[in-house]
């Protein structure tokens, strides 16, 4: 059996698409990807990843807590840059967010995110 998730601590599904912010299922969250965009905002915080990261890390935080989880339960995430040479500024965001016990992770370069937007993050954690 499946739950879905809703938080209005969190951007809601972008311009409306189709998805759900989360998924339960079987003891873990399913978060879909979240980006640089506040809940009352829909565009994107400064222009750097840094700024970006810390808000896509605050959204999926935000889901998990929604859905009884938190950042400690994280199996897996993926991260998805429009540069790879903005690895590092992510990764050091990153890094203060995940704690001495972090996920596994896939870091990807991709060809476009929606306009202004350096960084998605998608993660899996356990309830």
């Amino acid at each position: 059996m499946k739950e879905v998730v809703r938080t209005e601590s969190a951007p809601a599904p972008f311009q409306g698409a189709p998805y759900s912010q989360a998924i339960k299922a079987n003891g873990f969250v399913f978060v879909a990807g979240q980006v640089g965009i506040r809940p009352d905002d829909p565009q994107p915080v400064g222009d750097g990843i840094r700024e970006q990261t810390e808000q896509t890390l605050t959204n999926l935080r935000a889901i998990l807590e929604g859905a009884g989880s938190g950042m400690d339960k994280l199996v897996k995430t993926t991260v998805f840059l429009t540069d790879l040479g903005d690895f590092q500024g992510m990764n050091e965001v990153y890094a203060k967010h995940v704690g001495d016990q972090p996920p596994a992770r896939s870091t990807f370069e991709v060809g476009n995110l929606p306009p202004g937007l350096l960084v998605e993050i998608e993660a899996i954690a356990l309830q």
